[in-house]
């Protein structure tokens, strides 16, 4: 069994240089014996409904829109206009080893300002507004702030709020891939540091843990190359520090929500639930993988089928309550569902296993229902079951997890670094319950198939 790790993500890039460089750490935002603020101050101006701005949330490396789901319903539930609320997904979402050759599945950050430009002007004249506000979470703040110095952007941007982006990098390692853009030392965080950290006239915010980010944490014997806790801070904005939360948390928690909303209102939201509507729209992508790497690119001649199934046991209820196959932008469509129902999406994509996407209910209307077909072997007589929490990590030292009435294997203890855990199951299929930090559903084991037990919290 191993841990669903993407191809050289931060942590990988980390890990290789690790030991080979101990070397002075000169950030002024990584010092000590700065306060702590945990929650945006009273004193933020309250903003009329009419002035909210167009929000545009926009994900980190490798990952996707549909990441942004839970917190666009939190915006929703709090009486945030829907038709103000955007995301984006990169083309080929991975930053590469080395931005100055990239190679073909990946776009280094200059290209991912491009197309964040592009749909800062789409939002902008769809809504009619002047400014937008950005929500980012961890790459996605880079690009944010490289549109912002060197892509025009400031003039359109009314506030930013960057949820554990690697603001001075993941590792600091001179003399050696310059190229790199979470080299603190490399070519691209000089850059992006050499000026004032934050751009005048935009409203700035970041988020960080405390001590839980895998890729802010104190240089060590261990890590003789860490950037340190306080990494993703920067000097002039508002830094905030909830205590607990992991990575990716640190953008999609409610607790995150919660201060993000206070931030561009003004005031506390009135829940940091979602709010259920009786019938929501349900609709979304597939999409794939090129060179071994995840895109954000539509599979075409995808057959997609839909059933609600029974949440104790994974069986189906009925007849598919959606049939479609996806076109060239790899849409599948949308139905009209119900905001309590479990649903089973099964794929069959050409010249790959079948996929059986269990996911909990989606309370309200979406369209960032996508799921991403990773190619893998699947042998004669066995499935291969993927538990997955695309907006956090997992970790045995906070989070409680099951899979089949056991603790799921290859979780680590400590700060939490990994979202995703494949475990093989072989034997006649059966119903497998599965439960996160009390989020739960009962998934089928499918022989032959890739089976994906994925949590929305």
């Amino acid at each position: 069994m191993k841990k669903f790790i993407r191809p050289r993500t931060f942590r990988g890039i980390l890990l290789a240089f690790c030991g080979l460089f101990i070397l002075p750490l000169a950030l002024g935002a990584c010092g000590d014996n700065v306060p702590v603020i945990s929650e945006v101050p009273d004193n933020r101006p309250k903003l009329n409904p009419a002035d909210y701005p167009p929000i545009l949330f926009v994900h980190g490396s490798g990952d996707q829109a549909s990441n942004w789901i839970r917190t666009r319903w939190f915006f929703e539930s709090n009486a945030y206009p829907a038709e103000r609320l955007f995301t984006i997904s990169f083309r080929y979402p991975t930053a590469p080893f080395d931005g100055n050759n990239p190679g073909k599945a990946y776009t280094d950050n200059d290209g991912q300002r491009s197309q964040l430009a592009a749909k800062v002007d789409e939002v902008l004249a769809k809504t009619g507004a002047k400014k937008l506000a950005l929500i980012a979470n961890s790459r996605g703040g880079l690009t944010i702030r490289n549109y912002l110095e060197r892509g025009g952007g400031a003039s359109k941007v009314s506030h930013i709020i960057l949820g554990g982006t690697p603001n001075h990098g993941v590792m600091d390692v001179p003399l050696i891939i310059p190229g790199n853009e979470f080299n603190a030392s490399g070519d691209f965080q000089k850059d992006l540091n050499g000026r004032d950290e934050v751009v005048p006239g935009v409203d700035t915010m970041t988020i960080r843990s405390d001590t839980y980010d895998k890729y802010a944490q104190p240089r060590s014997l261990a890590s003789p190359i860490a950037i340190g806790y306080r990494g993703p801070e920067l000097k002039g904005a508002l830094n905030l520090v909830l205590a607990g939360l992991d990575h990716r948390e640190t953008a999609y928690h409610p607790r995150a929500f919660a201060q993000m909303y206070r931030f561009i209102t003004g005031v506390a939201p009135r829940t940091t639930e979602v709010t259920p509507e009786a019938n929501p729209r349900i609709g979304g992508l597939m999409t794939g993988y090129e060179d071994g790497v995840q895109t954000n690119i539509g599979v075409s001649g995808v057959k997609v089928s839909i059933f609600e199934v029974d949440s104790t046991t994974g069986q189906r209820k009925g007849i598919a309550v959606h049939e479609a196959v996806t076109g060239t932008d790899g849409s599948w469509g949308n139905f009209v569902g119900r905001p309590d129902a479990y649903y089973e999406f099964v794929a069959q994509p050409p010249n790959l296993p079948e996929y059986h996407f269990f996911r909990t209910p989606f309370p309200r209307s979406t369209e960032l229902a996508n799921f991403r077909l990773q190619p893998e072997k699947v042998e004669p007589g066995k499935v291969l079951v993927v538990f997955t929490r695309p907006r956090g990590f997992i970790s045995n030292s906070r989070d409680k997890h099951l899979l089949d009435g056991k603790p799921v294997p290859g979780v680590d203890d400590g700060v939490p670094t990994t979202s995703a855990f494949k475990v093989d199951f072989s034997g006649p299929e059966r119903s497998v319950p599965a439960s996160l930090n009390g989020e739960s559903m009962t998934i089928r084991t499918v022989n032959g198939a890739i089976v994906f037990a994925e949590f929305t919290n």
